[in-house]
């Protein structure tokens, strides 16, 4: 009879105790889906990368492109195209190390940071204070006409000539005198030893070999930037929102053929990440974003405005910030025929860049 009563007593304690652990359980893991919190999750990619990183593998490997490229063209047994596309690639890896170089994303340690950022941007032809200043002024005012220099890069012109139009930026940097410390020495050596290449190439007869081998694939680097880093990510140029101000496109293919430009806004909401922890940091927030309305795909067409847009930026590209007053309006009201008058300003309306 005591052993039955034990073993009632036994059950009895056992039923008591589930319904407690289950009710424990739930609690947790009601209070874990509240509490969670996206900026502490996104804390494990903003640090800065290891030493032995992608960023470092990109450095050596598009300098070993380069120097390959101009051995072979001096043995003259590899074709042009080839060569071209060879000198192409190491510059086109190398401007993703001068982008992370300048948000001291490309290496943990400081100096090697700096050196990664001045090797490339010499490789590049670029001056890496010029661009770090520059960049950092995009990032603070994301489509801003006035504030924002590659928002003048992108819309002031046809995406083809998006090239030349970089240079805007050399210009952009002494109008607002961005330089700090030794900036300006740092520059001016950059640029000497630009000139003095272009020099010796005039005097030891090698401009061949810069025009087909620097400047031809420079140029082709400059549109590709231009389309994937400037154009691309930032369409239709009208908000500041920093949730909705640039852009997501998800591809696979797409991440190692841009490192990872396609999850720009992964960029502008958390700088510090490196170019190779873009898509996870993406697959991580991407809830977030959905929550808060961040474009997640390309966008170009969308719609008939969306095609139109595009096609007008192709063709022509210059976008006018003024729905009333604006330049562009006026040097059109300057034109004597009336009905030609009246499709330009309806092309204006229709491309019109306002706020958002």
């Amino acid at each position: 009879m005591q052993s039955t009563q034990n073993i009632s007593y036994i059950i009895k304690r056992i039923k008591e105790t589930i319904p407690n652990l289950t009710s424990k359980n739930t609690t947790k893991n009601t209070n874990s889906s509240k509490t969670f919190n996206w900026q502490k999750e996104i804390k494990n990619y903003v640090n800065p990368p290891s030493f032995w990183n992608p960023t470092l593998g990109l450095f050596f490997g598009g300098y070993f492109l380069a120097f390959l490229s101009i051995w072979q063209w001096y043995r003259g047994v590899w074709p042009l195209p080839l060569l071209v596309a060879t000198a192409f690639l190491a510059l086109h890896i190398e401007g993703t190390v001068i982008h992370d170089a300048c948000h001291k994303a490309a290496h943990p340690v400081p100096w090697i940071n700096q050196a990664m950022g001045h090797g490339s941007a010499i490789l590049l032809g670029f001056s890496f204070p010029v661009f770090t200043r520059v960049h950092l002024q995009h990032h603070i005012h994301v489509n801003h006409p006035k504030n924002d220099p590659d928002h003048i890069v992108s819309t002031f012109g046809p995406i083809w000539l998006i090239a030349p139009r970089f240079f805007y930026h050399e210009v952009f940097f002494f109008q607002r005198k961005l330089w700090r410390r030794y900036e300006l020495l740092q520059w001016g050596i950059e640029r000497s030893i630009f000139i003095t290449i272009i020099l010796a190439g005039l005097k030891f007869d090698f401009m061949n070999l810069i025009y087909n081998l620097w400047f031809g694939p420079a140029l082709m680097v400059g549109v590709t930037l231009g389309i994937f880093f400037d154009y691309l990510p930032h369409r239709p140029f009208r908000s500041r929102n920093k949730w909705i101000n640039s852009r997501v496109y998800p591809s696979k293919f797409m991440n190692l053929l841009i490192m990872g430009q396609n999850y720009h806004l992964i960029h502008h909401l958390w700088p510090s990440i490196p170019w190779f922890e873009y898509k996870v940091a993406y697959e991580k927030t991407k809830p977030l974003l959905d929550k808060k309305g961040s474009p997640q795909r390309v966008g170009i067409f969308e719609s008939k405005e969306d095609i139109f847009n595009f096609i007008y930026d192709l063709l022509i590209g210059v976008r006018s910030h003024s729905k009333k007053r604006g330049k562009i309006r006026k040097i059109i009201n300057l034109y004597p025929g009336f009905k030609m008058k009246k499709i330009l300003l309806k092309i204006v309306n229709k491309t019109f860049i306002g706020s958002n």
